[in-house]
């Protein structure tokens, strides 16, 4: 009983996705962009992504409920065209598929609009001189980063910022930027977000890989 009322409890704490949605029906949107250097020091053999000098990079922009979110809404099949003309907003064309018909489907925007709001938001985002090309990895605290990244984007605003780490909270995997639904300004991210970010930034410290 004890082992069933634990894992039932974990169960409601976790954060759920949703097998599907309606396009358009979600509260918020998350913007998540990942440190490239971490990502390639798992995945080497990327050549199109890890083959080039990037820090941040858009992983993708995400329609979020206050817990949970929704994916797939649509059959709607990616459009090739948004790889010219959205060419570089992602770091590998295979992205670009995947993001749409897992999360741009349950934006309600067109493909065009959805990717042109990515774009927009991306780059928006202020990055800070240290970390935009650091030729040797910095080691920081999670309120030390945070505070240096909100710093730089006051637009954020309160509880709109949150990280992810990987290697057991040693190092910085991702950070996620909340946004209202017509990306015009900062949000609080939803708890479950925050959440996320305690559970993998357990360390006392982080170590921002350097660009390469």
């Amino acid at each position: 009983m004890r082992f069933f009322l634990a894992a039932l409890l974990s169960a409601l704490l976790a954060p759920a996705a949703h097998a599907a949605g309606t396009p358009g029906q979600f509260d918020y949107y998350v913007m998540a962009l990942s440190w490239s250097p971490d990502y390639c020091a798992v995945r080497p053999g990327d050549r199109e992504q890890c083959s080039r000098q990037y820090g941040f990079v858009l992983h993708g922009l995400w329609p979020q409920y206050q817990r949970g979110y929704p994916a797939d809404c649509s059959r709607e099949r990616f459009d090739e065209g948004m790889l010219q003309q959205f060419a570089g907003l992602y770091p590998s064309r295979k992205l670009y598929r995947h993001e749409w018909e897992k999360h741009g489907t349950c934006s309600g925007l067109g493909q065009a609009a959805y990717h042109q709001l990515a774009a927009g938001l991306k780059a928006r985002l202020a990055v800070p001189a240290a970390y935009q090309a650091p030729v040797q990895p910095l080691r920081k605290t999670l309120p030390e980063l945070k505070a240096e990244l909100q710093a730089a984007n006051p637009w954020l605003g309160p509880r709109a910022l949150a990280v992810s780490c990987s290697g057991g909270g040693r190092f910085l995997k991702e950070i996620y930027l909340c946004t209202d639904k017509q990306g015009r300004q900062g949000r609080p991210c939803g708890d479950d977000v925050l959440a996320s970010e305690r559970r993998s930034c357990r360390q006392p410290d982080i170590l921002v890989r350097s660009v390469r």
